[in-house]
């Protein structure tokens, strides 16, 4: 098939496909997509709380929590960054670089500072995930 051909039923010349990616970044586009994971599910929600209840996490916890929780985080700034909310809402844009400031700190090693840490990344996922929800980027959590 040439680059240019007349199709049965069409008047006008049509452009053979061109597919988007080569096979490598179709894999790549494949792996992406299995590694997914929705922004807002059952344990999103749970790990805010585990870090802001009264609980404090154990110096066992704290690596496994601070892992999760940025994880979350950046996936929110990343969003919020996407939908271009902070052009339109100067709160989500004090809340994304506070984000991004605090998802590249290293966690203290002292616990109790490591759980300070912990917090003010919870806090800040929990104030985007509110501001995101308010200007109708995302729907409340169940």
């Amino acid at each position: 098939m040439t680059a240019t051909t007349i199709r049965p039923g069409w008047s006008h010349p049509v452009r053979a496909a061109v597919p988007p990616f080569t096979e490598a970044g179709l894999r790549r586009v494949l792996e992406k997509v299995q590694r997914w994971a929705p922004y807002v599910d059952g344990l999103l929600l749970d790990d805010v709380a585990a870090v802001l209840d009264d609980y404090t996490p154990t110096e066992h916890e704290v690596d496994e929590h601070a892992q999760r929780l940025r994880g979350r985080l950046m996936r929110l700034v990343h969003l919020a960054l996407a939908l271009k909310v902070a052009e339109q809402d100067g709160q989500v844009a004090d809340l994304i670089e506070r984000g991004r400031t605090i998802g590249t700190e290293e966690v203290p090693t002292d616990h109790r500072r490591a759980v300070g840490h912990l917090r003010r990344m919870a806090w800040t996922f929990h104030e985007l995930l509110e501001r995101l929800v308010a200007q109708q980027c995302l729907t409340e959590a169940p």
